[in-house]
């Protein structure tokens, strides 16, 4: 191999060490990528397992397609993994009708295969033509190459830097591979091709730049004297990319080809047959091309040494073949290819349809089959591809404007809102009435472009009533998705007089309307109101998770939501956020960032619900959902109030409110009040914070239709009380107790509970109400509404009993403050206890010794959950949680967990006696 000495050296040590790496070989087309690939593919045989796999432009819409080829050969090694890890495959090997899993998910799993089959002997995976891989597929080897040091696998990646890949932002060390210098140019040519003339030897070395396939290839296309031209006029067409040349080069050898090689050679290409040795090996079913040695003879395929197959001997070679072809040779190709995949639904329905010309209400059905499938394993983006498609194809205008309307549908979910536009507006024929497809759409797009909670209502309840005056004639999920759509843009006006409107049409419509929308009916419009029994409904339909579309998850999360049930689904949404951002339905997944996010902030995991709110922001704002995109900021405008972050808050709160008040997008302007009040608690501005919690609710009453008028309790409680307003804030304590919140969900209990003790006048009263709060298992999972709690009666305690009986609350909630970065909470906690005669540092010294995540799994333990139930809050297996258990005890000086609770709330007065 000429000139790559440099690039050969870095490649030895490459394979050389001991514990795995990646690599990225990156370099124009004909560089020599491949060439160095399969100089390290000998070179490491003897020591390695070594798996090649190719991208094919022709799948890389198809999700994991390309991982298919590197998991293929490893098949057996998954009868070893745990059920778990071995259940995740199945999407990948289209085994499952399931829920795909997420990026992190899938890529974990892979880590654990190969760590299983590098057992037995070192894994080189190697990946030529990377930036044709499926984006899903691209993501999980990012994933996976990211995490490779300490093990026996090593990945080696080819990738054109002329054409952009997911691979660019995957952070994987890279090796440059240049054009040669001239000098070995040169060398290159004269050793090739010695016989060339002085002029014909200028000519290729200027057109080649130093390409090492163009050096070898453009000589034989001068030589041959191609159409009787001159050298000169062959390389006329200056300005043309390399490779469009060399594909031009490859042309003339395809010309002089049989019609039957060339048609064997064209459906191999069209099916994606690989390029360069090994690109036989790869696995999984393939179009195997026959009767093609005169194709070899002339240097456009090789044959496999390992497999026997014909493959291409370069990807510029597949794709000039296509290129060359007539439309009805690449529909003749295409319709082959559709009988040979018959039982691979996507593949069968792309070839299928790439053959059909006319309407064909068989293949229209056969790509809506595929996009369903796309759907579910996390390829909402090649749906719509596909349901527009069979639009197209359809035989009647009732399945065409059907089918643009689910594929406009999973458009507006995939973020594609121009597209989900431009889909809806092709099914317009004049003098026809608006179809519920269009309103649907263009109500969609109003909402979560600009806000539109005014008139896209209208808009919307006047569909539905067309259709219910019309006896419903249109599909049932046409009826569901309008109806779905409505109770969002309520739960954003969250105008109670439209609620109301909402709640007679839906009556009106009795058993038509689906059990999980009268669902989304009553947590989303109003909890206090609706909510009794509503956790439990939430908790039987998500049973039925693996059936649900990515959409009905996020909807039914919002739910949980709202009943405070949230960290029970936050696996799953994490498992799969990923997926629907990067391929999926990407609304979805900036609705999943905001629930996670909102979790996060619940549990006290503030700084990973800062990280998840920020690339929430980023991702709504690169998409232009400005609603979306708002309340991103809301959510990090609550965060920085209740760290103290003052300013950060109120600047965010203003952009909020700014935004949305005028449009009256009331769920915003609650938060955006929700926020006001925070940072005024924060600093100790209790009239500040009681003048915006009553601009949320009355003292008193909740609110209709107001979500934050229950969510805000304690925060108006706690603003009466430091105002004098104890009358005030009894009453609104009173008030949650008989509006049954406590039933409502863990959350509203625990809140409850602390604003009665907070407002009792009866010291028994308070005692009673205060042990409740405090022992309720929902302290555990919302430890700054606890800390808030215990400091609260901390501070009654030390006046009404003497330091000594409030130093063990206070110092509790010093700790839990300080632990979650509330700046303003610890402060005040610790003013509290150095007016309790205690050191505020001293009373957290014998904790110190416990790191964050070990202080947390004990204050979970010691709130009564299971190591299962505190493994599902903070997403560890129950055996990790008991490991860490077991360095917690010996550190507290306890063998028990029964002593758990009085060990973490001891401070070394207590401790000394």
């Amino acid at each position: 191999m000429v000139g790559r000495d440099g690039e050969q050296e870095a490649l030895s040590v490459f394979v050389a060490a001991l514990e795995g790496r990646s690599l990225v070989l990156r370099g124009e087309t004909g560089v020599g990528k491949s060439a160095l690939l399969d100089q390290v593919t000998d070179l490491a045989q003897t020591e390695y397992r070594v798996i090649r796999a190719t991208g094919v432009e022709a799948e890389s819409d198809l999700p994991f397609a390309g991982l298919h080829q590197f998991l293929y050969p490893l098949l057996p090694f998954i009868a070893g993994l745990d059920a778990g890890h071995g259940a995740v495959f199945d999407a990948v090997f289209g085994r499952t009708d399931g829920r795909p899993p997420s990026v992190m998910a899938l890529g974990i799993a892979v880590l654990d295969l190969l760590s299983v089959a590098a057992s037995q002997k070192p894994i080189l995976l190697v990946l030529d033509d990377g930036q044709w891989l499926d984006p899903a597929s691209a993501e999980v080897c990012g994933f996976v190459g990211r995490r490779l040091t300490g093990s026996s696998v090593k990945l080696l990646v080819g990738l054109r830097s002329e054409v952009p890949s997911r691979f660019d932002t995957a952070a994987l060390p890279e090796l440059p591979v240049a054009a040669l210098p001239d000098e070995d140019a040169e060398r290159l040519l004269d050793l090739h091709h010695p016989a060339l003339d002085g002029h014909t030897r200028r000519l290729v070395l200027e057109e080649a730049r130093g390409n090492p396939l163009a050096l070898l290839e453009l000589p034989a296309y001068v030589s041959s004297g191609h159409l009787g031209h001159s050298a000169e006029e062959l390389f006329g067409y200056h300005g043309v990319p390399l490779p469009r040349r060399l594909q031009h080069v490859y042309g003339t050898r395809i010309e002089r080809l049989g019609d039957a090689v060339r048609g064997e050679l064209l459906r191999g290409a069209l099916d994606g047959v690989g390029a360069g040795p090994g690109a036989g090996n790869t696995g999984g079913l393939r179009y195997r091309m026959r009767d093609a040695d005169e194709a070899v003879a002339v240097a456009l395929l090789d044959i496999d040494p390992v497999s026997g197959d014909f493959v291409f001997r370069h990807p510029l070679i597949r794709s000039t073949v296509v290129q060359m072809a007539t439309p009805n040779q690449r529909r003749a190709a295409h319709s082959a290819l559709a009988r040979v995949h018959r039982e691979d639904v996507e593949r069968y329905a792309t070839h299928l349809a790439a053959a059909t010309i006319d309407p064909d209400e068989q293949v229209a059905a056969a790509l809506e089959k595929a996009a369903d499938s796309a759907t579910r394993r996390g390829g909402a983006m090649a749906a719509v591809g596909w349901l527009t498609r069979a639009a197209e194809l359809s035989e009647s205008h009732e399945d065409r404007s059907r089918r643009l309307g689910d594929a406009a549908f999973i458009a507006g979910h995939a973020a594609l809102l121009d597209q989900a536009q431009q889909l809806v507006h092709s099914d317009v024929t004049p003098g026809r009435q608006e179809s519920p497809a269009s309103v649907l759409t263009s109500a969609y797009v109003a909402l979560y472009e600009d806000g539109d909670v005014r008139s896209s209502p209208r808009q919307v309840m006047a569909a539905i009533e067309n259709l219910r005056d019309e006896g419903f004639k249109e599909p049932p999920e046409v009826r569901g998705r309008l109806v779905n759509l409505l109770l969002a843009i309520n739960q954003y006006a969250s105008d109670d007089m439209v609620w109301q409107r909402t709640h007679e049409l839906l009556g009106s419509m009795g058993e038509l309307i689906p059990p999980s929308s009268l669902i989304y009916q009553d947590a989303w419009s109003d909890v206090v109101r609706r909510g009794a029994g509503l956790h439990k409904r939430v908790e039987n339909a998500f049973a039925d998770l693996p059936a649900m579309e990515p959409w009905d998850v996020t909807r039914l999360a919002v739910a949980a939501y709202h009943v405070d049930t949230l960290s029970h689904y936050r696996p799953f949404l994490q498992r799969t956020v990923d997926r629907e951002v990067e391929t999926g339905a990407v609304a979805n997944g900036m609705t999943m960032l905001h629930l996670i996010m909102l979790d996060q902030m619940a549990v006290g995991e503030w700084d990973e619900a800062e990280r998840t709110g920020q690339r929430g922001l980023d991702l709504t704002t690169s998409h232009g959902h400005a609603l979306f995109a708002h309340h991103s900021r809301a959510y990090l405008a609550l965060l920085a109030a209740m760290r103290g972050q003052l300013d950060r808050a109120r600047e965010l709160q203003a952009a909020v409110d700014s935004w949305a008040r005028p449009r009256g997008v009331g769920f915003l302007t609650q938060i955006a009040d929700a926020v006001g009040t925070a940072a005024a608690l924060s600093e100790g501005d209790y009239e500040a914070a009681y003048l915006y919690a009553i601009g949320i609710t009355a003292p008193g009453s909740f609110a209709p239709s107001a979500h934050q008028a229950s969510r805000t309790l304690l925060d108006l409680v706690e603003a009466a009380v430091h105002t004098g307003r104890s009358e005030q804030a009894r009453r609104h304590a009173l008030a949650a107790q008989e509006a049954g919140l406590p039933d409502i969900s863990p959350r509203l209990a625990l809140i409850t509970y602390g604003a009665l003790a907070m407002t009792a006048f009866d010291e028994k009263e308070a005692a009673e109400m205060y042990m409740r709060a405090e022992t309720h298992p929902g302290g555990a999972v919302f430890p700054f509404e606890l800390a808030r709690i215990r400091l609260a009666h901390g501070v009654r305690l030390r006046h009404t009993q003497g330091p000594k009986a409030a130093r063990q609350l206070l110092s509790l909630a010093a700790d839990s403050f300080e632990r979650l970065g509330a700046a303003a909470w610890t402060e005040r906690a610790q003013a509290e206890l150095r007016a309790s005669g205690v050191s505020a540092r001293a009373s957290s010294a014998h904790l110190d010794s416990l790191t964050w995540q070990e202080r947390r799994i004990a204050d979970l333990a010691a709130g009564g959950l299971t190591n299962k139930e505190i493994g599902e809050r903070m997403h560890l297996s129950p055996r990790t949680v008991s490991s860490h258990l077991y360095r917690v005890f010996p550190k507290l000086g306890i063998t028990t967990r029964a002593a758990l609770r009085d060990a973490l709330g001891k401070t070394p007065e207590d401790q000394g006696g």
